[in-house]
């Protein structure tokens, strides 16, 4: 069965099938979508990335832990919201989790109610993520298409270099640093020049606009 990528889903990653079972159920019956493994290597082969959801996650499983899971999920880049689980863990186990970005850590048996709203504020949390990075990324796009110079009279705009400080700076004229003022506003999409600056830090671009040195 096809999924539509923008339905939420919670992975499920337990060697234990009574466990993954009853938990499926459980997920289910609130209307969620899962997905269950019953290892780690499993899940990797099957993860789909453009997917908002989270991962529920047995901290001691043979072959690769959850611990190692985890690891091997920064490793690859990917940011899906853990939340472990475990009937044998100590504080040595959660503390390591929470090192390494977990959401939540509980121990079985845990309350249903629990572990059903700690799911929702996962896949919430991702998909505000989500949604950040896309907007950033959109706003870093339109960045990647001005021109070197364009690029130039942003980072000093967002100095807050007047155009006759930006035009001796870069050793062109007044009217020149005009047009690409013009010019910027429009490949960015901006309304004003605040709104363009709120954007460009939003998007932490300005380290890739002009170096520091010609700002002295």
């Amino acid at each position: 069965m096809s999924i539509d990528n923008s339905t939420p889903v919670v992975y499920l990653v337990d060697d234990e099938f009574a466990i993954r079972d009853s938990l499926a159920l459980l997920i289910e019956s609130t209307g969620q979508t899962v997905r269950s493994f019953e290892s780690a290597e499993e899940f990797l082969n099957n993860y789909v990335p453009d997917q908002p959801g989270c991962l529920l996650l047995d901290v001691r499983m043979p072959l690769m832990t959850g611990h190692e899971l985890q690891a091997e999920l920064l490793n690859r880049g990917i940011n899906i919201p853990i939340i472990f689980i475990s009937g044998h863990a100590d504080i040595a186990d959660s503390a390591k989790a929470f090192r390494s970005g977990a959401v939540d850590f509980l121990e079985k048996p845990f309350d249903n109610d629990v572990l059903l709203e700690r799911i929702s504020e996962a896949i919430k949390k991702d998909i505000a993520f989500r949604e950040e990075f896309t907007k950033k990324r959109r706003i870093q796009e339109r960045i990647d298409h001005l021109t070197s110079r364009e690029k130039e009279v942003l980072g000093l705009i967002v100095k807050s270099h007047s155009n006759k400080e930006s035009a001796k700076i870069l050793n062109i004229s007044n009217r020149t640093v005009d047009v690409h003022r013009a010019s910027i506003m429009e490949k960015m999409q901006a309304e004003n020049v605040a709104e363009l600056i709120t954007m460009v830090m939003y998007c932490e671009a300005t380290e890739n606009l002009l170096p520091e040195k010609k700002f002295h």
